[in-house]
């Protein structure tokens, strides 16, 4: 063998150690649910009709509907995602809906941790996202 193939056994490895890894790990699912907002700001126009999309890693799981002329919007939607890992990136995109495009308020990203969790977090724009999540086991 080469010495300019070792750097690419050696990737092979660390990858099929990976994939064993998460072969082995028993599969969990993550459920967020709890969405509620205060104090969210809007566009000169009036209060914002806020809505959150979340995501997981790699993956869209959903939106909630609009809450129109709300600044202290609460959601009872719940998102579930099977397959989840710990340590995958949990991200919530809170926006306020308009005619011609929608605004970004503000975005949370967490690292999950196997449980269940409350969360609060400060938007860009002003105003607090709280949240709570669980990862746990299929069962």
């Amino acid at each position: 063998m080469s010495s300019s193939s070792l750097p690419w056994c050696l990737l092979v490895v660390c990858v099929l150690t990976v994939v064993q890894i998460y072969a082995a790990e028993e599969p969990k699912v993550l459920k967020v649910f709890n969405l509620h907002a205060t104090d969210l700001h809007s566009s000169l126009l009036g209060t914002p009709d806020a809505y959150v999309e979340v995501f997981r890693a790699y993956g869209f799981l959903g939106r909630t509907e609009v809450k129109n002329n709300n600044h202290d919007p609460s959601w009872n939607e719940e998102f579930s995602f099977l397959n989840a890992h710990e340590n995958n990136i949990l991200r919530l995109e809170v926006y306020d809906s308009d005619i011609n495009s929608n605004d970004l308020l503000g975005t949370c990203e967490r690292s999950i941790k196997i449980g269940t969790w409350k969360h609060q977090c400060f938007l860009k724009k002003g105003g607090i996202l709280n949240y709570s999540y669980t990862l746990e086991p299929l069962q």
